[in-house]
Order: C-alpha cells, then sequence, then structure tokens
C-alpha cells in the first residue's frame, strides 16, 4: 500500500546555502545528520542506478514535508543552467509503501522500470530508484520503524 509522498529532492550547487536557505526562508530544519560518499559505494550506485556516483546531502522536514537538498561531486551533470517552470521533469520524488517487495512487483506490471532488480536494504531503509514510462526518477521506500524520518514523525512535528 503506497502512503504518500515522502519527500521532494532538489540537486543543488551548494549545500550548505541552499539549507542555510531552506531553514531561513521556510522554517525548515535539519533532520539526521548530514550525509555524503565517495565514488565506488556500490550499494548507493544500485539504489540511484547511477554509477560512479560522489555526493553530500541532507534532509530537512517542515510541518508535514520533507525536502532532501543533493550535492553531486560525480557525474558532472549535463547542464547546470537551473529548471525553469516550464521545463520539464524534477529530481526525484520518493513514495513511503508498507511492503517493499510487493510495490516493486506491482510497479514494474505496471510499467515503472528499476536499474537494479530489487530494493536494497540500507538498514534504516529499503529503497530502490526506478523510472516512470516517460523517464521521470521515482524512489520506493519502507522506511524502518523509528529510523526519524517516517511519515508517522511528520505528524508528530506538525502538532
Amino acid at each position: 500500500m503506497i502512503r504518500g509522498i515522502h519527500h521532494v529532492s532538489v540537486h543543488v550547487r551548494d549545500l550548505d546555502r541552499m539549507a542555510r536557505f531552506y531553514r531561513e526562508a521556510f522554517g525548515f530544519e535539519e533532520v539526521g545528520e548530514r550525509f555524503a560518499w565517495e565514488a565506488g559505494q556500490e550499494k548507493l550506485d544500485q539504489i540511484l542506478d547511477v554509477p560512479e556516483s560522489a555526493a553530500q546531502g541532507v534532509m530537512l522536514r517542515a510541518g508535514t514535508c520533507y525536502i532532501e537538498l543533493f550535492q553531486f561531486a560525480a557525474p558532472q551533470p549535463e547542464s547546470t543552467r537551473p529548471l525553469r517552470p516550464y521545463d520539464r521533469g524534477y529530481t526525484h520524488f520518493c513514495v513511503d509503501v508498507t511492503d517493499i517487495e510487493a510495490e516493486y512487483v506491482r510497479l514494474k506490471s505496471v510499467g515503472m522500470t528499476f536499474g537494479h532488480p530489487e530494493p536494497v536494504d540500507m538498514g534504516h531503509v529499503k529503497t530502490v530508484y526506478g523510472r516512470d514510462p516517460e523517464g521521470n526518477v521515482i524512489e520506493v521506500q519502507q522506511c524502518a520503524p523509528d529510523n526519524g524520518m517516517t511519515l508517522e514523525d511528520l505528524k508528530t512535528a506538525a502538532l
């Protein structure tokens, strides 16, 4: 069962500046610790379906919304021009599910494609990135209980 969109992700050029902007402009707060990885992290490359990826990032929360900011060091983007409102696409959005293995099979049956043959268990979350029929990236995840970034945590934060 899909429970809702968990987060929207934004690829930024300056992670510190953009995290500060979202905190100051919209009242977001950082959730958990910042994360980073160097190229050669096979599990992360599998999840993202991006070979030799390297990035750093942070999850932010405000009310009932999470935003994840990524600053990729590799690979280099094909364009550094920011998207305009009429440009096509987004970085990705993430749906939170209760049975990721079943949803993986169901989503494949309705036309979603995945670069990895099964969800990847990272301990605090099981996750996999895939593409809709037009190639837009969607992450599917199942949070471990009490991982600090569940949809239930959003409800508690909004109170």
